[in-house]
């Protein structure tokens, strides 16, 4: 990984990656196949090379049925993970925070992004900032977090090469204005949950977004054939026990577990509960983790950076064989199927006055006069004008002042072991069954299932 980190032949490990995620993004089937994308991405994200190598532009022209745009690797990464959330399958819900966490990582290195995957980035945050979405389940606040924080991190650091993001924010200010009125009293959150009554969809609102052309001769993504066998996965843990936080170039503080060690943690774990349970919480910056300083500054420097509040997730999954089991596996915090919780306004209040708005709000407060301001003087309706302006603009003294870096890196955990071994027992069972090598086994990892 060293080598390929220094050199670019990470960008074409990239685009074949996105390829197949963005493809079989509709396959239930597939499911294990987009994680193993996703597991890697993550991986490769916790380095800042890869984060600096993604400003290359993207010139490789792959059909792929996502819109037509021109920009960086990292406009491509960006689009293809808003196209898996928006229209994804629903068992890939409990891979939107480590889609999220990977733009977090790389988001203070993107020195340009193009106003198609800006559109993208504030089009996620309309949609998951939505009332009803954010009361639907306790942990749905924390991909706020991560978006807030993707924003926050690119304006510290890299407001002048990104114009069409800064454009975006403008345009779409009223958006973090009523994030910061969200409402926390018991009428308006009864309100706002039975809304949607009998439409409350467990997918990812989309109300308002208008979907530009695709690439011409795109095939579109695929749902599973009918009757294809697949086998269930283990639960995912969460993204806080997946990763540690640290700055970019600070060394590692853990020794690494042996492989032995996690080993037997996972045999223990499976004894104990064959699914791991998902996290208590997942760390996010509060409003005083907005960005990022100089690398020479500590992870030490970090530690008083707060964190979005615990919420309970339960999480339950079988994994007995059962030829004709067609119950899939979900995790029940992001399917909003935990009808036994209920948001309060304690709830809310405890994680909303944590978001990070300063500096978004500093940057409104700032440009939206000076930008309504020559609209009138010139009588401007043309946005290239405006970015124009916005490119020799500066917030320089204005903003306030940024704080470490943290990059969360991928940690061997118990958990994802426990899930590596699932899923790669249940490739060699499906590729042999024929002939009937497992005939008369009394298989308890997984469960057999057909779409």
């Amino acid at each position: 990984m060293f080598y390929v980190l220094k050199s670019s032949d990470v960008l074409d490990i990239l685009v074949p990656i996105l390829f197949h995620l963005n493809d079989a993004r509709a396959d239930q089937s597939r499911v294990g196949l987009m994680h193993i994308g996703v597991f890697i991405l993550l991986l490769l994200s916790g380095e800042r090379n890869f984060g600096v190598r993604l400003n290359k532009p993207y010139t490789v022209r792959v059909p792929m049925d996502i819109p037509v745009f021109t920009g960086t690797h990292a406009d491509f990464l960006i689009i293809v993970f808003h196209k898996i959330i928006t229209t994804g399958h629903q068992r890939l819900q409990p891979l939107f925070d480590c889609l999220l966490t990977i733009i977090v990582n790389v988001s203070p290195y993107l020195k340009t992004l193009s106003m198609v995957s800006s559109t993208k980035l504030l089009h996620l945050l309309e949609a998951f900032s939505t009332p009803w979405f954010l009361y639907a389940c306790p942990t749905n606040h924390h991909l706020v977090f991560f978006l807030l924080e993707v924003f926050n991190n690119i304006i510290q650091y890299q407001f002048d090469g990104n114009s069409n993001l800064v454009y975006t924010i403008i345009r779409k200010r009223n958006v973090f204005h009523q994030l910061a009125n969200l409402p926390t009293d018991h009428s308006a959150i009864a309100k706002a949950v039975t809304k949607r009554g009998k439409k409350f969809s467990t997918n990812l609102p989309s109300e308002h977004h208008v979907e530009t052309p695709s690439m011409e001769g795109a095939p579109p993504a695929m749902e599973a054939e009918p009757g294809t066998l697949k086998t269930s996965l283990a639960a995912l843990p969460g993204i806080d026990k997946m990763t540690e936080r640290r700055a970019p170039h600070s060394p590692t503080q853990v020794e690494q577990p042996k492989l032995k060690d996690l080993a037997a943690q996972s045999q223990s774990g499976a004894e104990d509960s064959p699914s791991s349970g998902n996290p208590d919480h997942i760390d996010s910056h509060s409003s005083e983790a907005e960005g990022a300083t100089k690398d020479e500054q500590t992870v030490q420097d970090a530690k008083t950076l707060h964190s979005p509040p615990s919420s309970p997730t339960p999480s339950t999954t079988s994994v007995t064989s059962n030829a004709s089991g067609r119950a899939p596996l979900q995790r029940t915090a992001s399917t909003g199927s935990s009808a036994s919780w209920v948001a309060t306004p304690e709830w809310v209040q405890s994680w909303k006055q944590k978001l990070p708005l300063q500096t978004i709000m500093r940057l409104l407060q700032v440009l939206v006069p000076q930008v309504e301001k020559i609209c009138i003087d010139k009588g401007l309706t043309d946005e290239s004008e405006i970015l124009k302006f916005l490119q020799h603009g500066t917030l320089v003294g204005l903003l306030p002042v940024p704080h470490p870096i943290l990059i969360r890196k991928y940690q061997p955990n118990s958990g994802t072991t426990m899930w590596f071994r699932t899923y790669m027992w249940g490739v060699i069972y499906l590729r042999n069954v024929d002939p009937p090598v497992w005939y008369d086994t009394d298989v308890k990892l997984f469960e057999i299932q057909r779409v």
